[in-house]
């Protein structure tokens, strides 16, 4: 409903201001939600409704893009620690309730919580080393503790974005997403391989899956016409893990072990509150909320071909902060916005929000069904990386539109180049971060994104302004 003139105030009389425009505009598309006649048309639209048996497949997308993504980093959590394996299958459950409820606040926002953009939630890996440094010194108590603070200070950070949002112009985002771009690459690859430190890894069965998933979402891409297309990424997988099943590489034995049904549960562990962990943990929640900016811009820049608004930005922000509370309350760590959607949303062309709902209500119904969840974490990592390899590319892609939007000016130039130059260099020589304390080698040896973004602000910030004037009369 972005196109019904609610931007100009002549629409509703000139003394309506910005605020109660935009929530006209957010009742208006949300009643139009409820009403629209469906159509599959509508999968290329913001708003609209989609026939359902049209939605659950597109949504199924996003949830086998993210799913392993998503529940990796609480179990390598529970295992780094030792905790019980009855715990950690509470807090796996849990994890995938949290990112169905993140992913459907940032649909529809609750207030000023939520972006109304499809971007898609889950566990953040970012927190992870910090996670099990502080889970195994002081107790999961203490962690989830300063998670449920750090959140609340990172969604304050976001209702207030538009008095900093501005120290991050086009070229810095630009600069952030194609950080994002370059970081997943080797997490496709990895996955691709077998996944990081399988036994199996980089095997002959892991390279004949991958490559056929990657040939069977390379060809749909390209021959298939329709809806069909924006399924590549589904359709490869779903050749990808037929192949595995018939090479003897899926296992559904733990399905035996699993109950029916099985609520989360609230408060796992008692929050304790530790001033060392929360400044450790918020510090990291800045990284975060850079990495859920850059997510924004990319998404907006490359699946709806505009730049995001700066209530966008903060309403992304808020959500990822105030709901990573949440997760911390189900004794989860933080959630964030996962850039692999945000590739295969560029990839597809799939943005409709009640189409991104049903795969969030499917990750919900997946934990409340845990045999729904075992089932979907039987996907191989070879399958996965095969399907994601083009997505993280997506991102690159956007990135390197939204350079070339900011111009090629000498100051630009520089900005770009040196922030990328230290950011990925020097985060693949982690141990020269040896001589800064731990908080620092936590938040920045091995986060190029955060490094990226720090580096590209403040070249922003200090860099004449007149030297890209006089690149520009060259």
């Amino acid at each position: 409903m972005a196109d019904l003139g609610l931007d100009g105030a002549s629409s509703y009389g000139c003394g309506m201001d910005t605020e109660r425009k935009e929530m006209l505009s957010s009742d208006i598309s949300i009643y139009t939600d409820i009403v629209m006649t469906n159509s599959t048309e509508n999968l290329y639209q913001l708003d609209g409704r989609v026939p359902l048996g049209k939605a659950v497949p597109f949504g199924l997308q996003h949830v086998l893009a993210m799913f392993v993504s998503n529940i990796a980093p609480i179990m390598i959590l529970a295992s780094a620690i030792g905790l019980d394996k009855s715990v950690s299958a509470v807090l796996v459950q849990n994890c995938m309730v949290i990112a169905g409820i993140g992913t459907l606040v940032q649909l529809y926002p609750v207030w000023r919580i939520g972006s109304r953009l499809p971007i898609v939630m889950g566990i953040s890996f970012t927190f992870l080393s910090l996670a099990i440094s502080i889970g195994a010194a002081y107790g999961m108590g203490t962690l989830i503790g300063a998670v449920i603070v750090g959140g609340v200070l990172e969604g304050l950070l976001g209702l207030f974005a538009k008095y900093w949002i501005k120290l991050i112009p086009h070229v810095v985002a630009a600069t952030v997403v194609t950080a994002i771009g370059f970081s997943l690459l080797p997490v496709g690859a990895n996955s691709f391989a077998g996944g990081l430190g399988a036994a199996d890894f980089g095997s002959m069965d892991n390279w004949i899956v991958g490559s056929v998933t990657l040939l069977a979402c390379l060809l749909c891409q390209v021959f298939a016409k329709g809806f069909l297309r924006s399924l590549s990424v589904l359709m490869g997988l779903i050749a990808g893990y037929i192949l595995a099943l018939f090479m003897g590489m899926i296992d559904y034995s733990g399905l035996s072990d699993i109950s029916i049904v099985a609520l989360p549960k609230l408060l796992p562990f008692t929050p304790e509150f530790n001033i060392g962990a929360i400044l450790s943990v918020t510090a990291v929640y800045l990284v975060s909320a850079t990495e859920t900016i850059g997510d924004t811009s990319a998404l907006c820049n490359s699946a709806l071909g505009r730049d995001p608004k700066q209530k966008e930005m903060g309403s992304a922000i808020c959500c990822d902060g105030f709901v990573s509370s949440v997760s911390g309350l189900f004794g989860c760590t933080p959630i964030t916005s996962f850039s692999q959607n945000v590739g295969l949303a560029a990839m597809s062309g799939v943005v409709n929000r009640f189409t991104i709902g049903v795969g969030a209500v499917v990750m919900i119904v997946g934990g409340i069904f845990p045999a729904i969840g075992y089932v979907l974490t039987t996907v191989p990592q070879a399958v996965l990386g095969g399907c994601t390899i083009m997505m993280f590319g997506s991102i690159l892609f956007a990135g390197f539109g939204m350079m070339a939007r900011s111009g090629f000016s000498q100051r630009n130039m520089i900005i770009v180049s040196l922030s990328l130059s230290v950011g990925l260099g020097f985060t693949q020589a982690t141990d020269m971060f040896n001589i800064f304390p731990e908080i620092v080698r936590t938040v920045f040896a091995d986060n190029c994104v955060a490094v990226v973004f720090l580096l590209a602000v403040m070249l922003n910030l200090l860099l004449p302004k007149d030297k890209e004037d006089a690149a520009d009369k060259q």
